[in-house]
């Protein structure tokens, strides 16, 4: 016999939504606009999600979750009274398969998860963020849009990736660190660009990384380092300015896919 769907008392489900087998929707949550979900999903107790938006199977949202929430530029359009609701004209929001995003984050419409992407507590995702498969994102993250984070990347607590940051496959990024996309601090023009971080490079906690710099692949940036140069691939660099220190052992290279 098949499992049906279960709705909780004061949630709202629009009628474009379209929810698989098995699917849970706790109390007092909204699901507005055309929004399709796989099986077996489930919806915390007053989530937001707002179409359009793709959701895989077995896709934990826990309470006081947003999903879709517009761009700012939407927003000025609405105060304006140029379109009808912040909402209207977004571009869909998706999230792969099996993944798990716990209480209280936002993630902004547009943005792509992969599958198995695992959210901590409190982080906000912006606009247009591509994050790739069995990636984890740390509670209380931030992550500005038109970033790309790879697969199985492991970004810890509290970390701040800006606007354009890309980051390869494989990389972690230890607890607090601070990723920075604007030379000038807004004292004169600048085209933001975020760092490039290679495939299999490691951060330390606490570290900070100046805008456009390119740690390479496998690279090391010790905890605490200020890096204001690139880092060359497989070379593991520490201090306030970051300098090299040695190459990274052997025994230190992840096997990467």
């Amino acid at each position: 016999m098949k499992e049906k769907r279960v709705e909780f008392s004061g949630s709202v489900i629009g009628s474009e939504v379209s929810l698989g087998e098995g699917c849970v929707v706790e109390n007092f949550s909204v699901l507005s606009g055309s929004i399709k979900s796989g099986t077996r999903c489930f919806f915390g107790a007053g989530c937001r999600i707002q179409g359009p938006a793709q959701i895989g199977n077995q896709v934990f949202i826990g309470e006081r979750t947003t999903v879709g929430f517009p761009h700012q530029h939407q927003i000025l359009q609405f105060q304006k009274g140029e379109i009808r609701t912040p909402s209207a004209n977004s571009e869909s929001t998706i999230i792969g398969n099996n993944c798990i995003i716990r209480a209280g984050s936002v993630i902004y419409a547009g943005s792509v998860l992969g599958d198995e992407v695992r959210i901590g507590h409190n982080v906000l995702i912006r606009e247009q963020v591509k994050i790739g498969s069995k990636s984890m994102i740390g509670t209380g993250v931030t992550i500005d849009g038109n970033s790309v984070i790879g697969s199985k990347v492991s970004i810890q607590t509290n970390v701040y990736i800006p606007w354009r940051t890309h980051i390869e496959d494989n990389v972690f990024l230890g607890p607090h660190c601070i990723l920075t996309n604007d030379k000038y601090t807004m004292r004169t023009p600048y085209d933001l660009e975020g760092p490039i971080i290679r495939r299999g490079a490691s951060i330390g906690a606490g570290a900070v990384i100046l805008p456009a710099i390119e740690v390479g692949t496998e690279a090391v940036v010790g905890a605490g380092a200020v890096v204001t140069k690139d880092v060359a691939p497989k070379t593991i660099v520490y201090g306030v300015p970051a300098k090299k220190y040695a190459p990274v052992p052997e025994a230190w290279r992840m096997p990467l896919e």
